[in-house]
């Protein structure tokens, strides 16, 4: 079960500005405005055997100023949100504009110290993930409204006992998973070389409209923000870290694609149908109950045109699979990943137009709470370069997550240690389920056993 939290204390806090630019207002698209009741991206890096010529002052101030440089690049992780209201002739409210000032005013910067946890207690290869790491991120509760008065980027460097860690809760509204790693790893690049070379991956910042106009603001059909933000707490959960190998991914693969006898399921349906069979199992559900798996999906390259795979904002959407739980068990893993492989190819430009068209006649924002608890929703992916995120000391040891965005059913994805192939799978469950999980043969059959913490360590330096 989760251990107990050791004591973590703020040292310092502070704002990091990029260099003056001139003001620009940032209009958001039906990505973004969907996204303004749900939690901050909570994502951060373990770092181990940093080297002993690094002081911790060094390794802070390097992280300054090359977020500095970064927030130049990233300009709108800089401001604030802005709300005008629409009026009538009679001067009543008829809706509400959302916006991004990109007004320099900056991003947090926290140094925390937690000299009683190790990397070791970090990583906690046969427990759950600790619940202690939640005190990593900064933030935390935030929804991403709330960057009206709260930045939109904060950082908080925590030093351990025998290492550091950095996390980064990063709006949502502002940008998705692949705008969160191309930050990220863009960060990491000008640490690593003193912001002399260019970036590998420059943002591309221009918004994305279906009309192919960013001049005008998108009007939301609400008075007041409280028509819209919803506070959500989910039931306790267990989370835990299970490990897919380069090997046990390609028998899943070749499985999947066997029973079925196909060759166009991809890894990534394959592990999905195993994930989402597995805890359907767990929560003895009737036969007739529905039941779906969501992934999320970036629309960037199934655009016609496509979009640039550096757009820094929101292009997401969720891919659907759905059936009964008696058809999802009473086939094989083969029949589940076909389903799933059948909604992905479905998901195409004319059904993305269509969705958007859908969404602007009828604007809605997300709230968490709408998501069904007889589900499973696979986040984040494994194609995310976690492992390229090197500041100069080193390349990251593993990944980890806050408590953002988390519910019965939430599975994240990372790239695991091996590289390209290997997955680790953060699974959110109610403790009865992840207990049924840990003994579920299907399931257990791929998964690989953990690395002990000293070994994974030399595996990443």
């Amino acid at each position: 079960m989760p251990s107990p939290a050791p004591p973590i204390h703020h040292l310092s806090r502070c704002t990091v500005k990029p260099p003056p630019l001139p003001p620009k207002r940032c209009h958001l698209t039906p990505w973004d405005l969907a996204m303004f009741s749900v939690h901050y991206i909570q994502k951060g890096l373990l770092f181990a055997n940093l080297p002993p010529s690094l002081s911790t002052d060094q390794i802070i101030d390097r992280l300054k100023s090359s977020l500095s440089t970064a927030l130049l690049h990233f300009y709108p992780l800089a401001g604030r949100f802005v709300t005008e209201e629409a009026h009538d002739e009679n001067q009543k409210v008829t809706g509400l504009f959302l916006s991004i000032d990109c007004n320099g005013e900056g991003a947090e910067f926290i140094h925390a110290i937690a000299d009683k946890i190790t990397v070791s207690d970090v990583l906690s290869p046969s427990d759950d993930v600790p619940s202690f790491i939640r005190s990593f991120f900064p933030l935390d509760g935030a929804i991403n409204h709330d960057g009206h008065t709260q930045p939109l980027l904060s950082i908080q460097l925590t030093e351990l006992a025998d290492g550091i860690f950095i996390g980064c809760s990063f709006n949502h509204a502002v940008g998705d998973g692949t705008s969160y790693w191309n930050f990220f790893n863009a960060w990491a690049q000008i640490a690593r070389t003193k912001g002399v070379a260019p970036l590998s991956r420059p943002p591309v910042h221009d918004r994305w409209f279906i009309d192919g106009s960013d001049t005008a603001p998108i009007k939301l059909p609400f008075t007041h923000p409280d028509d819209f933000i919803e506070s959500f707490s989910p039931p306790p959960l267990r989370e835990k870290i299970f490990h897919f190998s380069v090997q046990s991914i390609a028998r899943l693969k070749a499985k999947a694609n066997q029973e079925c006898g196909t060759n166009s399921i991809s890894s990534h349906q394959a592990l999905s149908a195993l994930v989402w069979r597995s805890i359907t199992r767990t929560r003895n559900l009737s036969a007739d109950q529905k039941t779906s798996c969501r992934l999320a999906a970036q629309n960037r390259g199934r655009l016609s045109p496509p979009l640039s795979p550096d757009y820094f904002g929101n292009s997401i959407y969720p891919i659907i699979g759905t059936t009964t739980v008696g058809e999802l068990l009473n086939h094989d893993l083969g029949w589940a990943a076909w389903l799933l492989n059948r909604t992905v190819a479905d998901h195409n430009d004319s059904t993305i137009r269509g969705r958007l068209m859908a969404w602007m006649a009828r604007p809605v924002v997300y709230p968490q709470s709408l998501f069904d608890p007889f589900s499973v929703m696979m986040g984040s992916s494994p194609r995310f370069d976690l492992y390229g995120c090197d500041f100069g000391w080193g390349k990251p040891v593993a990944g980890r997550s806050g408590s953002a965005n988390k519910f019965d059913g939430k599975v994240t994805s990372y790239l695991g240690w091996e590289g390209v192939g290997s997955v680790d799978l953060e699974v959110c469950l109610v403790p009865e389920s992840m207990s049924a999980l840990e003994s579920d043969e299907e399931f257990m059959s791929v998964v690989c056993p953990p690395l002990e913490p000293e070994v994974l360590v030399r595996a990443n330096n």
